[in-house]
C-alpha cells in the first residue's frame, strides 16, 4: 500500500496489523562508533483495540504503561512481560481512541551476525520467530518505548517494503479473552511464523 507513513497507521488497527505483512522492522545501534543496521521482514502480527477488546491493555482505559496506544499514531509501544522479555507495538487506530498492533515474528535480512551475538541460538529460525525472540534479536528494550517509527532516521522504525503473496488470518495466540477475534495476520510462506495453525486466507 502506498501512502504517507503517518496515514498508514491512521486506520483501522486490524487492518495496520495485515498491511504490515511484508514491511520491514528496522533497528538501528552504535557500538564502538560504528553504525550498525539490523532488520527484518514483517511476517506475523496481531491487532488490539480499545474497550471493545478484552485482550488490549487499552481495554480499561489509559494508564502510564499503555499511554501510546491512546497518543500519536506509528509510536512504538514496548512493555516487559512474564518477567523475561519485551514486546514490541506500533500504535495504530482509525475511529477509537486506542490501538496497537504486536510485532510477533521477522525474518532477518539485515544484520543476522549481530542478531545472532544478541541472541545466540543454534536453530536459525528460532532467532526472531516470536515477540521475545525478535526483541532480543534486535536489542530492543523500553528505552525505545515512544519512538516514532514512522521516521526513517528514528532508532526504531519501519520501512515499506514488498508485498507477500498471500497474507493470512487466524484467531489472536497466547491469550484467554476475545480468543473469536482473527486479528492475528502471518505470511505462510516464512519459517519465521511463531506458531503453524489452521489459518484462512483473506
Amino acid at each position: 500500500m502506498s501512502c504517507p507513513a503517518g496515514l498508514f497507521y491512521w486506520r483501522p488497527t486490524e487492518v495496520v496489523a495485515k498491511d504490515l505483512i511484508g514491511k520491514k522492522l528496522v533497528r538501528m545501534i552504535i557500538m564502538s562508533g560504528r553504525a550498525f543496521r539490523l532488520a527484518g521482514t514483517i511476517v506475523e502480527t496481531e491487532a488490539y483495540g480499545y474497550s471493545d477488546d478484552r485482550a488490549s491493555h487499552a481495554c480499561m482505559g489509559p494508564t502510564a504503561r499503555n499511554r501510546i496506544m491512546f497518543g500519536d499514531v506509528g509510536r512504538a509501544y514496548i512493555y516487559f512481560t512474564y518477567g523475561n522479555h519485551f514486546c514490541v507495538n506500533v500504535s495504530a487506530r482509525s475511529g477509537t481512541e486506542a490501538g496497537a498492533v504486536l510485532i510477533r515474528g521477522i525474518e532477518p535480512v539485515e544484520g543476522v551476525e549481530m542478531m545472532k551475538q544478541f541472541r545466540p541460538v543454534s536453530d536459525a529460525f528460532s532467532l526472531t520467530s516470536g515477540p521475545g525472540k525478535l526483541t532480543q534479536a534486535l536489542k530492543i528494550t523500553s528505552a525505545l518505548n515512544g519512538t516514532d517509527m514512522t521516521d526513517q532516521k528514528s532508532e526504531l522504525h519501519i520501512e515499506f517494503g514488498s508485498e507477500p503473496a498471500r497474507v493470512l488470518a487466524t484467531p489472536r495466540i497466547g491469550i484467554t479473552r476475545a480468543i473469536d477475534k482473527e486479528w492475528r495476520f502471518v505470511d505462510p510462506s516464512s519459517p519465521y511464523v511463531s506458531r503453524k495453525i489452521q489459518i484462512k486466507a483473506l
